[in-house]
């Protein structure tokens, strides 16, 4: 039976094997690792899939901020990467993980991510209009940057770690 459990109760190794395989081990010179670098995972907004005790999927959501030209701050929550195992890919496992993270950022800052627009818009609601003049510490294809959230910040300004904490 799959079972959804906090990452933090899974191997730091074991997870990293999991994203190795689901994305190559060049991952790390990717911008989204760049958008998070230096934070922690949001331990309350990332999830684990297991099964038999094997791992079968990850989710992972990261403390960031839109730092605006108008020197205004604005927190959110960086949401991904989204890992299955690929054998196991195409079973609605990263549905079940996004489906997770999202309820539990109810009440969140907003969300923003880098994936695929036509999924990620149509099944969550993530939208790239208002990340139109976010500036990025490396390349990203502007249809992919997306939002979701009432408060998403769409004005001009940069991407990346979240320095201040939260009030």
């Amino acid at each position: 039976m799959i079972q959804m459990v906090p990452i933090d109760t899974i191997a730091d190794d074991a997870v990293e094997q999991l994203l190795d395989r689901a994305f190559g081990r060049d991952r790390h010179s990717r911008t989204a690792y760049r958008l998070r670098e230096g934070t922690q995972a949001i331990t309350g907004l990332s999830f684990a899939l297991v099964e038999d005790d094997a791992l079968l999927g990850s989710i992972q959501c990261w403390p960031v901020q839109v730092d605006g030209d108008d020197g205004s701050v604005w927190p959110l929550v960086l949401v991904g990467p989204v890992a299955i195992v690929p054998e196991r890919q195409q079973e609605g496992l990263g549905r079940r993980l996004m489906e997770a993270a999202l309820a539990a950022a109810e009440g969140s800052p907003p969300l923003t991510l880098i994936g695929d627009p036509e999924y990620y818009g149509r099944f969550f609601g993530f939208d790239a209009a208002p990340t139109a003049l976010w500036r990025l510490p490396g390349p990203v294809e502007r249809r992919r940057l997306l939002a979701r959230g009432a408060n998403v910040p769409a004005l001009p300004g940069v991407l990346g770690p979240r320095r201040h904490a939260l009030a």
